[in-house]
């Protein structure tokens, strides 16, 4: 059996460089936002859209890319996203309308989608059953280092230079983590997808369900706003743009400390955990605007904020395998629900951006943590096995 070969790391790894380049597509946007709008002489809440399309493409092509490509050997298949991802960026990066650019994001969501949905599937048949934990920390642990480190380091690389050197050095590394993903995976033949009506049947498991309408509170009014991060830091804390790239490094680095210290809670007590995230998101988001008026207020609030949602993911994935009946499916749901609620979120935070301002909109994000700390309080500890609060 495939598992009881010697342990493929170095696949493991090849497999974790592409979850880390395909989400750090999917949120580049966000840093560079301001640099695109000026460029393309749209306004930040259209330019949103670089975030909103790949987010909703990729929600539609985790569950169904794997049935549409039927008994295509999965290390072909992954592959071929990271090639689908290296066009999709070099189509960004020359670019010469905002209509060409939202089509190359369109690639970029297809890749994301497809690429993430065999990801999370493939561990046991490259390390031997007890590695298995192991391999599958390693493989998202590129969702987080994606989201608090590869963003704000393609930011900074734009600051240097522009927004187009970035697309296109996104570009060059997935065309050699599709060299390295061709040449250290072995041959996956494909075996039995996740079908929708499993993913459905999910929904009548509490446990899975407050964890799939958390999220999706959480991610989409984190993303309404943090989508305009860029705009915020320099409308509203009084951050020049040239510093914006170097203060998402510090988001990130208060990301990384966020899920270490979530990591090591949520295993004792993942209620908790969870119910922290929006609360604490509640709290941060809404005193921006009130409090992060200065430079100082803004960094300190930015790091604060850039902690609490460094958690989600290891705080979420710890009450799903505490509650869900079949972890694979509710896998597969979570992530439709993550990459559909970038999306909305930024979509959402678009229109109240354009139609109102920066802070109604960061006020709007602050409703919805409101909404997923009071879903997660009307639920009982019980369910993912924690003592009553």
């Amino acid at each position: 059996m495939e598992q009881e070969q010697a342990p493929r790391w170095w696949a493991v790894v090849a497999v974790m460089i592409g979850i880390f380049l395909l989400v750090t597509a999917e949120q580049l946007p966000i840093g560079l936002l301001s640099q695109v709008a000026l460029s393309m002489d749209v306004t930040p809440g259209v330019a949103g859209l670089m975030v909103t399309v790949p987010g909703v493409v990729a929600a539609f092509s985790a569950p169904l890319l794997p049935v549409a490509v039927g008994r295509l050997d999965r290390r072909i298949m992954l592959t071929l996203m990271m090639i689908v991802m290296v066009i999709g960026s070099a189509l960004s990066a020359v670019a010469g309308s905002f209509g060409l650019l939202l089509a190359a994001r369109v690639l970029v969501g297809i890749s994301i989608g497809g690429f993430w949905a065999i990801a999370g599937s493939i561990a046991p048949r490259l390390v031997p059953s007890d590695q298995v934990a192991k391999a599958m920390t390693i493989i998202f642990g590129g969702v987080a280092a994606a989201s608090v480190l590869g963003v704000p380091l393609g930011t900074l690389l734009g600051d240097l230079s522009n927004w187009r050197v970035a697309f296109g050095a996104l570009g060059g590394l997935s065309l050699l983590t599709a060299i390295a993903l061709w040449c250290w995976l072995p041959p996956l033949p494909p075996r039995e997808p996740v079908r929708l009506r499993v993913l459905a049947q999910q929904f009548s498991n509490r446990g899975v369900r407050v964890a799939v309408l958390t999220t999706g509170f959480v991610v989409v009014g984190h993303f309404a706003a943090y989508t305009f991060i860029s705009p915020i830091l320099q409308d509203i804390s009084g951050v020049a743009q040239r510093h914006v790239g170097s203060l998402l490094l510090l988001y990130g680095a208060a990301g990384i400390m966020g899920n270490i210290a979530a990591g090591a809670f949520a295993g004792r007590h993942p209620y908790r955990a969870v119910l922290a995230i929006p609360s604490l998101l509640l709290l941060v988001v809404a005193a921006f605007p009130l409090l992060g008026v200065q430079p100082t207020s803004g960094v300190l609030l930015l790091m604060m904020w850039g902690a609490v949602f460094g958690s989600v993911s290891v705080s979420i994935q710890t009450w799903i395998l505490r509650t869900a009946p079949n972890t694979e499916a509710a896998t597969a749901l979570m992530a439709f629900t993550f990459n559909m609620s970038i999306g909305l979120g930024a979509m959402l935070g678009g229109r109240v951006v354009d139609g109102t301002s920066l802070p109604i909109a960061m006020w709007a994000a602050s409703g919805l943590f409101m909404l997923g700390a009071l879903l997660v309080l009307r639920t009982p500890a019980s369910v993912v096995g924690e003592k009553s609060r």
